[in-house]
């Protein structure tokens, strides 16, 4: 954390490893001081802030403030909420929330005006709008957010926020306002609620004191537990958007899992994903070394987590059970693919849903079947036939329920189904036709079902893997990765050789038929079998012979 207090008063100079590199009364002092360098090093760009003369000290950045303050005029404005909590963390700052004594839509309409941005109105009942203006620095989107002052004072209107470390104010000079003790709470570490009616007055809170301290690696005050315990059922008076734009953060955290422990504990997962929620109850037997569906499901999402944090050549987290030496014979596989997996995660399924996300989704469901497919033979072993499908049956619905888009949930109800497919796949070398039917039945969850397939077969052995195992399912993985990524016009896609056309000119008329002959000689082509026009015209024919119709001889 950077320390600012000896230049109370003072503009300063930060590099990008966050050091004090120059100072000045003034940000054009601070640039003169600093000019050849500030010129030269463009791969370096400095920051430029200043330090208000108050406690605690807060370093705010010129831009956007500099901007903003002559366009308030004598306007009453406070930076309030999450953007104050933030600036005391010393976190980047993407998003920064204004509180407006007075009209704050027609003030946001004007400041989106000034900055060239685009102006979205958010609650027009409550006086509340939202400017989104590019970052000079970055050319990065940054959302501003205006609301009208709830109350008389901002007192009053912090008082009536969610939690403590959001109900801070900063004025524009630099002080800070803290009539609920957030500043102490953020120190200490922990998430408490305002007030008593906090969760009554909006139920969305009790999901988002989660997120919260999941996202800020904090912990929820006790008596604030006790309050989402006694409260968890209002939650479903919440919209599902809401629910779902809460439960998408949760999934997105780097630990996911203790978040959704902690959830489950509080009584929260069995009232917004009761499907997930019930695997506590279903014991598992050999090869699992979890006993219960539920400790294995998170541990799943951890799995799926830490191939994904491969590629951007982090550690594996060490609270997951499993060998050295699998994370790095994984790290063998999937690094020399990291930019095409890169770019395959990043692909949006739609707003703020890219396939990275939606991989853990489909981690957190995919064994949500084995709560109605568990049967117990007579030799006492436990079996989940038909989980899967049952499976996709179950997230389909769960995830209609809570608003997602037909392309997101067809994305996770593929993985769902798919989970188990590398299994069957990895006792003798893929053949080409193989591949071929994989990523036809997959689609563009393919990639996304080889990665969740690892990140399975790591939650369910555990401690227990066995490297000959891990090696030959890695070595299915990596022949699927390479099919995709380097033959994908050869094996996994290729263009036909003929097309309706050409097949109406043979004499075959259009209708499933033709599509039916058509996906035969995709699937000869895939497999090696076919690979010019007239191969592919015999290859035709030949089906139609097999089938009893004879449409005369090729050319």
């Amino acid at each position: 954390m950077i320390d600012a207090h000896d230049y109370a008063g003072q503009w300063i100079a930060l590099d990008k490893n966050q050091n004090i590199v120059g100072s000045g009364k003034s940000p054009e002092t601070v640039r003169d001081q600093l000019k050849i360098k500030y010129e030269a090093t463009t791969e370096q760009p400095l920051t430029i802030a200043w330090v208000p003369p108050y406690p605690p000290y807060l370093l705010l950045p010129e831009w956007p403030l500099q901007l903003l303050k002559p366009l308030f005029k004598n306007q009453d404005v406070w930076l309030a909420g999450g953007a104050v909590r933030d600036l005391l963390l010393q976190r980047p700052m993407h998003d920064w929330d204004f509180t407006v004594a007075g009209k704050a839509m027609s003030l946001t309409r004007k400041i989106a005006n000034a900055l060239h941005g685009a102006y979205v109105t958010l609650d027009a009942d409550h006086d509340t709008a939202r400017a989104v203006v590019k970052d000079p620095a970055t050319d990065q989107p940054i959302t501003l957010d205006f609301a009208a002052l709830r109350g008389q004072t901002i007192e009053e209107d912090l008082c009536l926020r969610d939690f403590t470390i959001n109900a801070m104010a900063l004025t524009l000079e630099g002080e800070l306002i803290d009539p609920t003790g957030g500043r102490e709470d953020l120190k200490t570490g922990i998430v408490r609620v305002t007030n008593a009616q906090a969760f009554k007055q909006d139920p969305a809170r009790l999901l988002r004191a989660l997120r919260v301290a999941g996202e800020l690696q904090l912990e929820i005050e006790t008596q604030t537990c006790t309050m989402i315990r006694a409260q968890k059922a209002d939650i479903t008076e919440v919209s599902a958007e809401r629910i779902q734009a809460e439960l998408l953060r949760i999934l997105a955290l780097d630990e996911t899992a203790p978040t959704l422990t902690h959830a489950e504990k509080l009584g929260l997962l069995a009232e917004v994903l009761p499907e997930v929620s019930t695997l506590q109850t279903v014991e598992q037997s050999w090869p699992h070394y979890c006993t219960d569906a539920l400790t294995h499901t998170l541990n799943t999402v951890t799995a799926t987590g830490a191939l994904i944090n491969i590629l951007k050549e982090e550690s594996a987290p060490l609270d997951l059970p499993t060998p050295d030496w699998s994370w790095e014979t994984a790290k063998k596989v999937l690094l020399p693919f990291k930019a095409p997996l890169d770019t395959y995660l990043a692909v949006p399924l739609a707003a703020d849903m890219p396939r990275k996300a939606m991989l853990k989704w489909g981690a957190l469901l995919h064994d949500i079947g084995k709560a109605h497919t568990r049967t117990v033979d007579q030799d006492q072993r436990v079996h989940f036939y038909g989980h899967p499908e049952k499976g996709v049956e179950l997230a389909k619905r769960r995830l209609a329920n809570l608003r997602f888009p037909n392309q997101a949930c067809d994305f996770v109800a593929t993985l769902v189904g798919a989970h188990m497919r590398l299994i069957g796949l990895g006792k003798e070398p893929l053949s080409r036709r193989t591949i071929y039917r994989f990523y036809r039945d997959t689609g563009e969850a393919g990639i996304g079902v080889v990665l969740l397939a690892l990140a399975d077969a790591l939650a369910v052995w555990g401690p227990q893997l066995e490297r000959e195992r891990w090696q030959r399912l890695l070595t299915t993985a990596e022949t699927l990765l390479q099919a995709y990524f380097e033959h994908q016009k050869e094996v996994v896609a290729p263009s036909l050789l003929l097309n309706g056309h050409e097949l109406i000119a043979m004499g075959i008329e259009p209708g499933p038929g033709m599509g039916h002959l058509l996906a035969k000689l995709q699937e000869a082509q895939a497999a090696g079998e076919v690979q010019t026009k007239d191969e592919a015209a015999t290859f035709i024919h030949t089906m139609l012979k097999a089938d009893g119709i004879d449409k005369g001889p090729t050319k």
